[in-house]
């Protein structure tokens, strides 16, 4: 069992976008409420181990955000601060909660944003290249030295639009994530098996496919491993669960410096745990609550839910 964030790890190195989001709910909305995919998964990663952040905000950008990422031990010297408003995302959920309306998207800074590595960062050994312009992600990667361990995460506009500079960061990398419509329409069928096992021929050797309230798979070598999602009676807001889940993962991973079959395992649950806390609340709410005991009991839950005896 890990001993929470102020016992450290590996730090992780985090690329994506720091953003406000104004979301509704059948539960509420609300405005401008911080969010973006390094957000989600940094502290998600922080509590098992250090995080470093690269991304860029505008000068609206609230300071108490910052301040919030820092206390989480979060290193936040790699978010750039422009002239101009900070990347905004306004979405929408029905009661069916894994499909997610779109309102409107105004990338502002984020539009011209350049991942610069901070030379400190640049030695971590463990890195996730959160979802952003695949081009971008392999900037990232000319820029660090040895990883470890590099994971990444995409859209399916980047699959639609960059499919080319996406192949490029899969033969970079050691662990893809992707939901199944995204696995699906990158390798053109219905076969989430099939799918998973020609993404891992691009180079990944681990591929993770995240199905929402279904849980998520794990591929790797000729082994197939199915977690479930953490059955929730209420889901307030969606929003962050899959970057969540990422970064529990590498954070657990980074934690513990295994990288081998039985451990990533464990990760994609405390993964899963971390995810299905942060669906309780609006934005960064229910995770600023959470405590080690919390992620601890709800992990061993987990185990419950997955356990039967051996004939």
């Amino acid at each position: 069992m890990y001993s929470g964030m102020h016992n450290g790890g590996a730090p992780v190195l985090i690329v994506g976008s720091v953003a406000l989001d104004s979301i509704k709910t059948p539960l509420g909305q609300v405005t401008d409420a911080l969010g973006g995919a390094a957000v989600y998964s940094s502290v998600a990663a922080s509590f098992f181990t250090p995080a470093m952040v690269v991304g860029v905000v505008g000068e609206d950008f609230p300071m108490a955000h910052i301040d919030f990422l820092a206390s989480r031990g979060i290193n936040t010297h790699g978010i750039q601060v422009r002239p101009g408003k900070s990347f905004r995302w306004g979405g929408s959920y029905e009661f069916d909660l894994n499909q997610a309306h779109t309102l409107f998207t105004e990338l502002n800074v984020f539009a011209d944003f350049k991942p610069t590595i901070p030379p400190a960062y640049r030695s971590a050994e463990y890195v996730f290249l959160a979802n952003i312009d695949p081009e971008l992600q392999l900037e990232v990667l000319d820029q660090v030295e040895k990883p470890k361990l590099v994971a990444c995460d995409t859209m399916n506009f980047w699959i639609e639009n960059k499919q080319d500079s996406l192949i490029e960061v899969l033969k970079r990398v050691d662990v893809a994530f992707m939901n199944d419509a995204e696995a699906r329409q990158l390798i053109g069928t219905s076969s989430l098996i099939k799918a998973a096992g020609e993404i891992r021929q691009f180079g990944p050797k681990t591929v993770i496919i995240k199905k929402g309230e279904n849980g998520a798979m794990m591929f790797c070598d000729s082994i197939c491993f199915m977690a479930p999602s953490y059955p929730l009676e209420e889901v307030v807001d969606p929003t962050g669960a899959g970057d969540s889940f990422a970064g529990g993962f590498i954070g657990y991973i980074a934690h513990t410096n295994d990288i081998s079959e039985r451990n990533i395992r464990k990760a994609i649950i405390y993964g899963s745990t971390i995810a299905s806390f942060n669906v309780e609340g609006f934005s960064l709410d229910r995770l600023k609550a959470l405590t080690q005991r919390d992620i601890s009991d709800r992990y061993n839950e987990f185990k419950q839910f997955v356990f039967f005896e051996p004939m």
